[in-house]
């Protein structure tokens, strides 16, 4: 699929701004300035025209090897044949419907497609339109099907910035200052950060943090309280952190206990981004309810939650709703998305990939004092840069100073972590191994030109 030839020295080609000549050159950062809202955070003021396989392009016609992904939404690149044309064929039948008029083929058969990719008994689909909603949709499930009021979530993670979902997010302060009081009943544990907190000694932090859950639940809800734990079993804005299996393995084995729903937000490491379809697989545990987004309709607006069948019929008719959800045009890219996975064998080369990609960022790190772990799971990887490796002190500036770096360079990543101090690595499925060379070696020039 990828067209475009290597870059240059310089790490950008030159290309013409294809059919949309009228945006050449133009400054859209400038252009947006009088209207479009200044709320929203963004990582570059770089002004996109189109994009191309594994290419943005920009209005001044440059190319940046895109491994930041709509921050995992691309999971194909862009412009991805299968799935533009079902976009383009879907138009031409039906676009809108809602979802409690009918239905509309396409819904149904992603609906189907979508429970295929999912291990038993998770069978039923509820489609909505982004990774908030579906943590929204989620809790509320829990609640009402439980009976019970308490969520405990898990600290460093991210979960969206609905109230429900701000409400058990702690990944960043900001993202939850002044909207108190927020969602009641939310209580957070220590999530298992085993490079940060824990030195490396996984087993050590599956034991203490467990430690501390257990307590929670003698000390301040009971587990008959709880009705649901939620976690992403690789923390993503969080700074790329991958839970230990153990301590999955745990989570499961307590909600089991004590008749609580156990919840994975496979919001941003779904979808073969881990090197297995979901990212809870590693651990060999099926949660009762997983909530999707991103990657599932490659740039569509589409997200969903997956549970059995008999769970969404406790959970009652009309008991949720949505107007937009399971749109027929994003849910025919859904499917082109996971025919696309299966028939190319993605999941595979997720792992293959990320593997390559792991090894060379670990031999740059093993130079460069200021990296000071190399962490994650197929192709969702972080790389942390500290001050001193002996205290782990946060360097968020110098990290920030390579994602520009890179941009400048030809290669786009973003930053994730608390102290926003990891480059988060998150290359489309279908990365070849050239590319991962080509971003290897943009990423190493970059780290030795900052240090001089």
């Amino acid at each position: 699929m990828e067209t475009v030839t290597a870059p240059a020295a310089s790490g950008l080609i030159s290309a013409d701004s294809g059919p949309n000549s009228a945006v050449s050159g133009l400054d859209l950062a400038a252009l947006a300035a009088a209207n479009l809202t200044p709320v929203l955070g963004r990582y570059f003021e770089r002004s996109w025209a189109r994009g191309e396989g594994h290419r943005l392009y920009d209005t001044d016609g440059r190319a940046y090897l895109d491994f930041a992904n709509g921050i995992a939404v691309s999971v194909l690149g862009h412009g991805h044949p299968a799935v533009t044309a079902a976009i383009h064929a879907q138009v031409d039948q039906l676009i809108a419907p809602c979802a409690a008029m009918g239905y509309a083929e396409s819904t149904v058969r992603h609906a189907k497609l979508l429970a295929e990719f999912l291990p038993e008994p998770l069978d039923s689909i509820f489609f909505m339109n982004s990774g908030s909603e579906a943590i929204e949709a989620a809790i509320k499930l829990a609640r009402r099907v439980t009976g019970r009021p308490g969520i405990i979530a898990f600290r460093g993670g991210f979960h969206g910035r609905t109230i429900g979902a701000a409400s058990i997010t702690s990944s960043n302060i900001n993202y939850r200052l002044g909207y108190e009081p927020l969602l009641p009943g939310v209580y957070l544990s220590p999530f298992p950060s085993v490079y940060r907190d824990f030195d490396g000694d996984e087993a050590r932090a599956v034991e203490v943090s467990l430690k501390h859950l257990r307590e929670l639940l003698k000390t301040t809800i009971p587990p008959s309280a709880v009705a649901a734990m939620i976690l992403e079993p690789v923390q993503g804005e969080g700074g790329y952190i991958p839970a230990p299996p153990a301590f999955l393995r745990a989570l499961r084995a307590i909600c089991d206990e004590h008749g609580i729903l156990l919840v994975a937000d496979e919001v941003q490491a779904g979808f073969g981004r881990t090197g297995k379809m979901w990212s809870f697989e590693h651990a060999g545990i099926v949660p009762d309810v997983v909530c999707v987004a991103k990657a599932i309709a490659n740039g569509l607006p589409l997200s969903a939650i997956a549970s059995s069948r008999a769970l969404q019929e406790r959970w009652g008719r009309s008991a949720h709703g949505t107007t937009y959800g399971g749109n027929p045009v994003a849910c025919a890219a859904g499917i082109a998305v996971l025919e696309t996975i299966r028939a190319e064998g993605l999941v595979e080369n997720s792992a293959a990939r990320g593997a390559e990609l792991m090894a060379g960022l670990r031999a740059i790190a093993a130079d460069d004092v200021r990296i000071g772990d190399v962490r994650g799971l197929g192709l969702m990887i972080g790389v942390e840069f500290v001050r001193d490796r002996a205290t782990r002190e946060p360097d968020g500036a110098l990290c920030e100073a390579v994602i520009q770096g890179c941009a400048d360079a030809g290669l786009l990543v973003i930053s994730c972590g608390v102290e926003h101090n990891v480059i988060r690595w998150i290359a489309p499925l279908n990365v070849t191994s050239a590319e991962i060379d080509e971003a290897l070696g943009i990423f190493d020039r970059v780290l030795h030109s900052v240090r001089a």
